[in-house]
């Protein structure tokens, strides 16, 4: 490496010196003169004449100026390619690498001796089977209690607003304990889609008519039979024969003994009759003029209007015509016209005439022929809504008869709850005094509440033997209005040793926005389980009492 070095130092060396030589002998060639000094060069120099015009856009010349020379320095001697300059100390020499010692191979590897094989290992007991879990999430036979919220923090963390972890067994109970509401029942869905083709048939929306009918009739419900009806009505009204004489076919083969039945059988003869004639378009004028002419006939000659109303609502005309001759009918003082919606109302016709029947025999204050029907009917949905007539004509009398003697559970609900939408507050307590079912005692507290008699609920949160009756009671309470029932829940809270039961109190004040009293409940407290249930609630409050309070908290 360092022989390279030395030789490489020797070339440029040598190039170096054969540079000068020659530029020696430039300055000996005739001719020559010695460089002048700057400033006479400058001085004696001709000026220079004045650029010539350019034309546009051409690069200007430059005028060349004459080569000055610049005198250099004296050459160096002449050095020989195989000399080095005097002075320079000589380079040492490289040592000599020695050669490296040839590879010695290794021994050979003596193999490991294989290992013994394990030895098998027994065979395991079989496993127990485990017993079989009970569902998480099944519904409990009563309305569950709201859950036990988790172990509050300390009362200085809660004065911050800070909501403290829930661990995933507390997320796993408030879960079983608050399951879903049940999804409604089919039934719910096919009247939503039955109304909603109501609604399109009175509109003239026939393609949407025949949508909505035909779902409820694909899904075969307690409504199929009229959802075929319908359908046939709107496929005739959009000129489709066929296709509304095939929906009538099989409204005669799958419902034989349905009440439609003569209604189909009259709208077959017509879409019969029909066939092969343009739909009228002058049709919905047709029918408005109608109503106005039942409407003019009635107020002038009531005993001749009477046998074209009846006939009418046993024709195939539109319903609109037809509910407007029962409500015409309804609207009327004669007794005639009153025992044809009674004779509707008993099911004289088809089942939606049925319904709208029981609803005018409601506005009418028909109370005794309501009885009728509700004796005369056992169809569940008719009873229903004989049930919500008398409430309309407010026949108190009927309902608690019906909550006392009626066998359908269901039907017992809904008269309770008329009684309360009526604020029955003494049918109500009477019928609470003399029931033993727990489930129906709690159906009379929500109807005591729902027709607002605090009294009542107080009586109830202070004296039922039941503790669910109570908590229902309480719950209840806080719903109404605090100047009514604030005090009044302040003073069980004192009197109250049950902890479950003062929870509840928290609560309810709490859902009334309460603070005032739940200051004043926190500071005579000593159970530091409630405390902490009251800091809580007044955490999440706008409260000027509850943040002064929080304040005073986190000064001690």
């Amino acid at each position: 490496m360092n022989r390279v070095f030395r030789t490489g130092i020797g070339i440029v060396i040598t190039l170096g010196a054969t540079c000068a030589a020659r530029s020696q002998s430039l300055i000996s060639v005739s001719g020559w003169k010695e460089p002048r000094p700057p400033a006479l060069l400058l001085a004696q120099e001709p000026p220079l004449p004045p650029p010539a015009p350019r034309a546009l856009h051409e690069a200007p010349l430059r005028t060349p100026r004459p080569f000055r020379h610049t005198p250099t320095a004296p050459p160096a001697p002449a050095i020989a390619p195989e000399g080095f300059p005097d002075g320079m100390p000589p380079l040492l020499p490289v040592p000599a690498v020695a050669p490296e010692s040839p590879f010695t191979p290794e021994g050979e590897i003596t193999p490991e001796p294989a290992l013994a094989p394990m030895p098998p290992l027994p065979p395991e007991p079989p496993l127990s089977p485990e017993p079989a879990l009970a569902p998480v999430f099944q519904e409990p036979a009563d309305t569950p209690e709201p859950p036990e919220p988790p172990e509050a923090p300390e009362l200085a963390t809660l004065a911050f607003g800070l909501r403290a972890p829930i661990d995933a067994g507390t997320a796993l109970f408030a879960l079983q304990a608050t399951p879903r509401p049940p999804r409604p029942p089919r039934s719910d869905e096919d009247d939503r889609y039955y109304e909603r083709g109501q609604r399109d048939l009175e509109r003239s929306r026939w393609d949407q008519a025949v949508e909505e009918f035909a779902e409820v009739a694909a899904r075969g419900g307690a409504k199929a039979d009229g959802a075929l009806y319908w359908k046939a009505y709107a496929l005739n009204k959009l000129g489709k024969r066929e296709d509304a004489l095939a929906s009538l076919g099989e409204l005669h083969t799958k419902y034989a003994s349905s009440r439609w039945q003569d209604d189909a059988k009259a709208l077959e003869i017509e879409v019969k009759q029909a066939s092969g004639k343009p739909v009228n378009p002058d049709s919905a004028g047709d029918e408005e003029l109608k109503l106005m002419a039942l409407n003019g006939l009635m107020n002038s000659d009531p005993e001749r209007a009477t046998p074209l109303l009846e006939k009418l609502l046993h024709s195939s005309q539109s319903p609109k015509i037809k509910e407007r001759a029962l409500f015409v009918l309804a609207q009327s003082g004669s007794p005639t016209a009153r025992k044809l919606v009674l004779q509707m109302a008993k099911g004289g016709s088809n089942p939606d005439l049925q319904m709208k029947a029981v609803n005018y025999l409601g506005i009418m204050g028909a109370t005794h022929e309501l009885g009728e029907v509700y004796g005369a009917n056992n169809d569940t949905a008719v009873r229903r809504a004989v049930l919500h007539a008398l409430m309309v004509s407010g026949a108190k009398d009927q309902l608690l008869a019906a909550a006392k003697g009626e066998k359908n559970p269901e039907l017992r609900h809904v008269a309770i709850n008329q009684l309360g939408v009526l604020g029955a507050h003494s049918e109500l307590w009477q019928l609470y005094q003399v029931e033993l079912t727990l489930e129906i005692k709690r159906e009379i507290v929500n109807a005591l509440f729902v027709g607002g008699a605090a009294d009542k609920l107080l009586e109830v949160a202070r004296t039922a033997k039941e503790p669910e009756l109570r908590r229902d009671a309480i719950s209840r309470l806080g719903n109404l209005d605090s100047h009514r029932t604030g005090e009044a829940l302040a003073s069980m809270y004192s009197s109250e040793s049950d902890p479950s039961i003062r929870k509840q109190v928290i609560r309810a004040l709490f859902v009334q926005g309460n603070g005032h009293a739940m200051v004043e409940i926190a500071r005579k407290e000593t159970d530091i389980d409630l405390k902490k249930e009251i800091v809580r609630c007044l955490s999440n409050m706008q409260s000027k009492e509850g943040t002064e309070y929080l304040l005073e908290l986190l000064n001690k």
